[in-house]
């Protein structure tokens, strides 16, 4: 502590030297030498009332507290700002007491450009002179740097060759840089070359290896790389030349402190979709949740759990998290006693199928806001079991949405599945049916309704989420193998958590403004659907192993109710784009609420009762497209407009008339 004490002493001491040189000096290159005929009482006088309000206004701009090592852009502007402050000050005083009978009026500008020079050329002259012993001192202890080729030429990059050029530590040359666009080839940046564009890398990767660099040990992604469409090819690149693929940290953490720039990290399969970078207007969500109660059902679910984390950074009065699940609940619970010890919270075992528990819920925290994402999501599961399904996805939506009606909720939240579209299997049309209630509700008139927008949001999978791919493949990894693959083909579409989370309240904020007027959806921009086998060959790949020699990949069949494909809009609904980046609105048919009431109601007699056959035969009335073998129904629609039929799915289940699911 002693050492930086004095040194900041030196350092400050440095500067009002700087400055009290700074006066006497203007004045001469302003009249050389007629300085000589100037009263050297002026003189002394102006220079040391100079040197004192300078000291002030260093110390105030603290530019004794900058580490001449690390001098940057920074360090100028409060040299600027401390400069003009004292240079503005002598002129106020000098005209007071002397009114400037005697000095030259440009003298003060010529001395705020000598003593910006003279501070801050210092500082360069420094810090150029420890980069240079720094690169001696690595040169004669022999140490050996990586030699990495990044791709971006981005604020990221440009950080990261600084750092590594300046610390001694880092284990990391850079060779070359790759970039993004055409605009930035044949330039440098500290004094690194861009090489070429993305769509050379084999060739730059070829000419770097007989070069008198070598081939790069590392292919290292940054900026809007990790957002390109074509990262996962660079997965494979970088494995056919024996190269570690890895990357820099966002910008936004650099910017925030969060990271280091010399922090280099693996890639992630999260970081390969390839998806861009929507703009999010985060004020307006805060403006939306921040003082308000706001209630998330499947609390300790993935989606869940990420809405109520989300939620509590905004800052809300209360938090109401209920799930069925008690460790889920409890975990969630937990991780919010810790991070978000100021905000009410209270956490309840609850069911929706439980109309009566729901009620008491609502009633005794009188939510403002409601995100209902409590769901069964497994496609084989729920086919094997389509009366709980039902009872969850669909009956516990009406529950929700009805007890949202009654406590006068703002706004409900319906999280649904691009599985909803064309569905093939019970999954899908439950959470179909969950959308047709909440459209319902959403098109009656306001008297009916009462305040509550309804507010549906549809998207695909989510990585990492509970019984999600990813978490399989890793753990089938973990084993050695094989991963396992329904179908050569087989395409879904997906998204991170946080980034779905995220859309969801950017949704929900949009939606309390009537943007959903007539039964309208909110659908987010999945990106381009990804190949579940090209998935799975990536993470092999991301791990240091070969697909198909290390690692097998078994193709198991399809299983009950699985599609080849998802689909985010029906033929009839096309999506219509909103303020929103990544995210769209589509306008499905909409059911009649007393029609869909009494449905709804046959759907709860044969739910509990398990009878499996008319539980069906009422899904596929307001389902048409889903159409169980032997179930021939008549559309409950006026027009009897359907969309494209999906494919039939036969399981014992489906036969057993009145079978226990």
């Amino acid at each position: 502590m002693l050492r930086l004490i004095q040194r900041s002493h030196i350092a400050f001491a440095h500067d009002i030297l700087m400055a009290a040189l700074s006066f006497p000096l203007a004045l001469y290159l302003r009249v050389g030498d007629g300085v000589a005929y100037y009263s050297l009482d002026n003189i002394i006088f102006s220079a040391a009332i100079f040197t004192l309000i300078a000291a002030v206004s260093f110390w105030y701009f603290g530019l004794y507290r900058g580490i001449w090592r690390y001098a940057s852009l920074n360090d100028v502007i409060r040299i600027a700002k401390a400069v003009s402050v004292a240079v503005a000050a002598l002129f106020i005083v000098l005209f007071l007491t002397t009114r400037l009978d005697w000095m030259p009026r440009s003298a003060p500008i010529i001395q705020w450009f000598l003593l910006m020079a003279m501070l801050g050329g210092s500082r360069l002259t420094y810090r150029i002179a420890k980069d240079k012993s720094t690169a001696r001192a690595l040169v004669r202890q022999g140490t050996t740097r990586l030699p990495v080729l990044l791709i971006g030429a981005g604020d990221e990059a440009e950080a990261f060759i600084r750092e590594t050029e300046r610390s001694a530590d880092t284990p990391f040359r850079v060779i070359g840089i790759v970039s993004l666009t055409q605009g930035r080839v044949g330039r440098n940046m500290h004094g690194v070359d861009v090489l070429a564009t993305v769509d050379q890398l084999e060739d730059v990767i070829k000419k770097l290896e007989k070069s008198r660099y070598g081939l790069p040990r590392r292919l290292v992604l940054s900026g809007d790389a990790l957002r390109h469409e074509d990262n996962a090819k660079w997965v494979e690149i970088a494995d056919r030349y024996g190269m570690t693929l890895a990357r820099l940290p966002k910008l936004g953490d650099l910017r925030e402190g969060l990271a280091d720039p010399l922090q280099i990290r693996p890639v992630a399969i999260e970081d390969l979709l390839g998806r861009p970078q929507a703009r999010l207007d985060r004020e307006r969500v805060r403006q939306m949740i921040a003082g308000k109660r706001v209630l998330v059902t499947g609390a300790g679910g993935s989606i869940g759990s990420e809405l109520v984390r989300q939620i509590a950074s905004y800052g809300p009065l209360s938090l109401t998290l209920v799930d069925a699940g008690e460790y889920q609940l409890y975990a969630i619970d937990m991780e919010m006693a810790e991070k978000y010890p100021d905000i009410a919270r209270d956490s309840i075992l609850g069911d929706v199928r439980d109309r009566t528990r729901i009620g008491q819920v609502f009633g005794r925290h009188a939510p403002e806001i409601v995100f209902h994402a409590a769901a069964y999501k497994h496609v084989p599961l729920v086919e094997h079991n389509p009366n709980e399904g039902i009872l969850t996805n669909t009956l516990g939506t009406r529950n929700v949405a009805e007890a949202c009606r009654e406590a006068g909720v703002g706004t409900m939240v319906l999280i649904s599945t691009d599985k909803a579209v064309n569905p093939a299997n019970v999954m899908g049309a439950s959470k179909r049916l969950a959308e047709c209630y909440c459209q319902a509700l959403e098109t009656l008139p306001a008297d009916q309704r009462g305040p509550t927008r309804f507010v549906t949001v549809r998207f695909g999978n989510v990585l990492g989420s509970t019984g999600s791919v990813v978490p399989l493949f890793k753990r089938q990894l973990e084993e050695g193998g094989p991963l396992t693959v329904t179908h050569q083909d087989i395409t879904r579409y997906f998204m991170t958590i946080a980034e779905a989370v995220e859309l969801v309240l950017q949704s929900a904020e949009l939606g309390r403004h009537g943007v959903t007027d007539g039964g309208k959806i909110f659908v987010l921009d999945m990106g381009r659907p990804v190949k579940i086998v090209d998935l799975a060959r990536q993470m092999i790949l991301l791990s240091g192993l070969q697909p198909d020699k290390d690692v097998e990949i078994k193709v198991t069949g399809l299983r009950p109710g699985e599609k080849l494909y998802e689909e985010l809009f029906h033929d009839s609904e096309p999506p219509v784009p909103t303020d929103t980046d990544g995210v769209m609105l589509a306008a499905p048919r909409v059911v009649d609420y007393e029609k869909i009431r009494q449905v709804f109601a046959a759907l709860d007699e044969s739910a509990s009762g398990r009878d499996t056959h008319k539980t069906l035969d009422l899904i596929s009335q307001l389902v048409p497209e889903f159409q169980p073998p032997e179930i021939g129904v008549k559309s409950i629609f006026a027009d009897g407009a359907t969309d494209a039929p999906g494919s039939a799915v036969v399981t014992d289940l489906d036969k057993a008339a009145g079978g226990s699911a």
